[in-house]
């Protein structure tokens, strides 16, 4: 399971808001996952996901266009390469179905990334958008 810990913060109230709620959805898979119910629970996460990719990308672009982010290029090309993730992981889900490896993978490289994206990425943008608003 993973936690809502300060150093996800961004300081950001919709941004952090929106992150609690792919955390929560991944923890849901993972709690699922852990009462044999995971195959079930995956399409709900996937729907979630493939949703959830498109709206709170555009909402943080939209913030860093707004702020001039410098580094918007980039990180915007980490989103793309998110969005080709979860795209691979609903094409594989709709090939082969629920699979143990398959509800692995959402675990490793959809929670994984965004920790990480998270701690590296999205705390630098929302440092920016503080430094502009003062």
């Amino acid at each position: 399971m993973y936690q809502w810990t300060k150093d996800l913060e961004t300081g950001n109230i919709a941004i952090d808001s929106q992150h609690k709620e792919l955390i929560q959805a991944i923890n849901d898979l993972l709690d699922a996952c852990a009462k044999g119910k995971g195959r079930v629970e995956i399409k709900n996460t996937l729907d979630f996901l493939n949703n959830y990719v498109i709206r709170h990308f555009a909402d943080e672009e939209k913030l860093q266009i707004k702020y001039g982010y410098p580094d918007y290029t980039n990180h915007k090309k980490y989103h793309e390469g998110f969005k080709n993730t979860v795209r691979g992981i609903i094409a594989e889900y709709e090939k082969g179905g629920a699979t143990i490896p398959l509800i692995a993978k959402v675990n490793s490289s959809i929670a994984g990334w965004l920790i990480s994206h998270i701690k590296r990425e999205d705390v630098k943008v929302a440092a920016h958008i503080r430094s502009v608003q003062k």
